[in-house]
């Protein structure tokens, strides 16, 4: 099979296969490398806040370290996106890989000599976020570089399914491994420090795998130059100010992430720590559950019809609406096998709709500007977490299940409410 040596080229067109999506090199070396990549990921994910609550004891802290991170990709999450358009996804995807795997691995050192301080952590978060604010838009701008767009859904179908199997598989082996090697000591920080080390060492392998990538380039270097970076950021939000589905969508997806991602990623561990007789186990339960929920969400964009367009929007805030709802039954149940349930649904209906809107994306928008509304959308995704966690932190100290219940029922409403726009119900006819 031929491989894709260029951003002009259309890979095996009209086939959008399993096999002939890893038929082509570039995209076989991306899925690989990434795959390692976010497996390690989520053994960071669980370990982080973990050791912010053996350090502090505190939920406030859990959600301050994460917001922390959250500032600088916030802040610089568009110019991650013009400098994606300007020079290449794959040169920003690892430098940014280099930055975190030394981030990481310093920190794995660290954890491992006891030397560890939560100051450090606020200080590693706000570089890691540095970090973010450039790879997010260059790994969703990728795709459509390596691949037809007749293959652009199977293609995303494939990240994105890794990425979930790795939500699936990573938090369980996390929790297991910390518990295990920390046997419940709220001291003991050895199994923290592995998980760290390991994530360090999944950076390795993404570099690797993007550096024998083999991508002609596309505009020169001149014609990059030619619009200042300022001015490629003023044209991207231009771009979406001017297209009142793609405001209303960005409004949809920054609201629906103000509401799930504080909750979650501060909430889960909190309950689990505090309710859960598993404790780690029952955090990393609860999270692979999640991923599992996301691959089924993922299959099934492949085995169901895609709903017609004029059904499309009604369909995605019908299924995005579900999120909500298991957020409250988490929030509310003693079972961990009940919250690992109702995370699973949620999943599936994250890993659904993110296909789905993803690809409408790509084929929608102009080539070139690929980076920037990409960068948008994680603006959007990404880029408010730190609102988000922050409140978070701040409220769970009032009262852990009324925050998740309270969040879950507000995301339900705002979702459903939205079904009241043309322009969302008739997302498919544009």
């Amino acid at each position: 099979m031929t491989d894709t040596l260029s951003v002009h080229t259309k890979p095996l067109a009209n086939n959008s296969s399993t096999a002939s999506i890893l038929g082509i090199r570039n995209f076989r070396l991306l899925w690989i490398g990434e795959g390692i990549s976010l497996l390690g990921d989520q053994f960071y994910l669980i370990a982080l806040p973990w050791l912010v609550l053996i350090l502090t004891g505190n939920a406030l802290a859990v959600g301050s370290v994460l917001a922390i991170a959250g500032i600088p990709r916030a802040i610089f999450m568009l110019l991650g996106g013009a400098m994606t358009d300007r020079f290449t996804p794959r040169k920003l995807m690892i430098s940014s890989n280099l930055v975190r795997m030394v981030l990481t691995g310093l920190l794995a050192a660290l954890v491992f000599m006891s030397l560890i301080q939560t100051w450090m952590l606020f200080a590693f978060a706000l570089v890691f976020g540095l970090a973010d604010a450039f790879f997010y838009p260059a790994q969703t701008s990728i795709v459509p570089q390596l691949v037809s767009k007749d293959q652009l859904q199977a293609g995303n179908a494939m990240i994105q399914g890794t990425a979930t199997l790795s939500i699936f598989i990573g938090p369980l082996l996390a929790g297991a491994m910390i518990s295990r090697l920390d046997g419940g000591s709220i001291h003991s920080m050895t199994g923290i420090a592995l998980a760290f080390a390991l994530d360090a060492l999944s950076f390795l392998a993404s570099i690797t795998m993007l550096s024998l990538m083999k991508i002609a380039p596309g505009l020169s270097a001149v014609e990059k130059a030619a619009e200042g970076v300022l001015a490629s950021i003023k044209a991207g939000l231009l771009y979406v100010w001017r297209d009142t589905t793609l405001k209303i969508v960005f409004g949809l997806v920054a609201g629906i992430n103000i509401l799930v991602v504080g909750p979650v990623f501060v909430g889960i561990p909190v309950i689990a720590k505090m309710r859960f007789v598993e404790g780690a186990a029952a955090y990393g339960l609860i999270m692979s559950a999640f991923g599992g929920g996301s691959l089924l969400g993922i299959a099934l964009t492949g085995l169901l019809p895609k709903p017609s367009p004029k059904k499309l929007g009604t369909v995605l805030l019908s299924v995005i609406s579900l999120m909500g709802i298991s957020l409250i039954v988490i929030g509310i149940t003693p079972s961990t096998l009940v919250a690992a349930v109702a995370s699973s649904v949620m999943g599936a209906a994250n890993g659904y709709n993110n296909i789905m809107l993803i690809t409408w994306l790509q084929k929608r928008i102009a080539p070139t500007l690929t980076g920037r509304i990409m960068s948008l959308v994680m603006f959007a995704s990404l880029g408010l977490n730190p609102i988000s966690t922050a409140l978070s932190g701040a409220l769970i100290g009032l009262n852990a299940t009324a925050l998740l219940v309270c969040a879950g029922a507000l995301m339900t409403t705002f979702t459903l409410s939205a079904a009241f726009s043309p322009a969302v119900r008739n997302l498919g006819m544009d």
